[in-house]
């Protein structure tokens, strides 16, 4: 069945006169929303105890699409994180569901410029037509990183992208903008910054039986590089204040009295 899949793909690919692209899916290691956080050392460091880790969700909906090129277009995903040996099993992750290859970059990833620099290393020493990455992550929510790799690679940039279709090196990009959406049309290579919309939730893909021992032989390379120095030091972290009690009213009477006596809006 995988080599009629391939064959159809190739016959589909040679028809519509296009190029097996090559796109590299920028995958960071969150922890899941469902996780407590803490932090130590006077609140200076994160506690990773007891916290679960997943693919960023606005990674894993480019993901997704990167893998729709794969089976319409023949192209070769491959996914790629800035970290230590810990993100190894998002990664892996990332190969069961149906990415080709793996990198990991051993650089520790203090900020979004060291992380951006680490990216742009890779990408230079190979030809990578689209990177698909997150427009932010879930823990940090920096939004740095898609625009600094797109300045420092050279390539188009598109960021919030809801929608990506690629035809004769060409990509047709939708992403939202302030009271709307816009249409782009741009050549390759190109950088988005993906998020919701990209692909439908429905169509986010869970590992299977088959796929987890697949990626066990899949290839995941560890690039050593040259750390980047850290413009940014974090002082502290702070949760958020936890919500005022609630009150309740039992009539309007009572609810325009407050806001006159205490909430003085009236």
């Amino acid at each position: 069945m995988e080599g009629i899949v391939y064959l159809y793909n190739e016959i589909k690919r040679v028809q519509n006169n296009s190029f097996p692209m090559k796109i590299l899916v920028c995958i960071s290691h969150v922890p899941d929303t469902t996780s407590k956080i803490n932090f130590t050392d006077n609140n200076t460091k994160f506690d990773q105890n007891g916290v679960q880790y997943v693919i960023n969700p606005n990674d894993e909906f480019g993901l997704t699409r990167a893998l729709w090129f794969k089976e319409q277009q023949g192209a070769s995903v491959h996914v790629i994180t800035v970290g230590d040996a810990q993100c190894e099993p998002t990664l892996r992750k990332a190969l069961a569901i149906g990415a080709d290859e793996a990198i990991r970059v051993a650089v520790p990833a203090t900020d979004g410029l060291v992380v951006a620099k680490a990216l742009a290393q890779i990408v230079s020493e190979d030809d990578y037509d689209l990177i698909i990455a997150g427009r932010e992550s879930l823990d940090y929510n920096g939004g740095m990183v898609p625009g600094m790799l797109a300045q420092l690679t050279g390539f188009a940039f598109v960021n919030t992208c809801i929608k990506l279709d690629i035809d004769h090196g060409k990509a047709l990009a939708v992403r939202e903008i302030d009271g709307g959406k816009e249409t782009i049309e741009v050549a390759l290579p190109l950088v988005i910054g993906g998020q919701k919309g990209l692909v439908e939730e429905s169509d986010l893909r869970i590992p299977n039986m088959r796929g987890i021992m697949q990626a066990r032989s899949k290839p995941l390379h560890v690039k050593e590089l040259t750390p980047v120095a850290s413009t940014a030091t974090t002082l502290s972290y702070e949760k958020p204040a936890p919500k005022e009690a609630v009150t309740l009213v039992s009539g309007v009477d009572e609810l325009i009295d407050l806001l006159h006596k205490e909430a003085k809006v009236l």
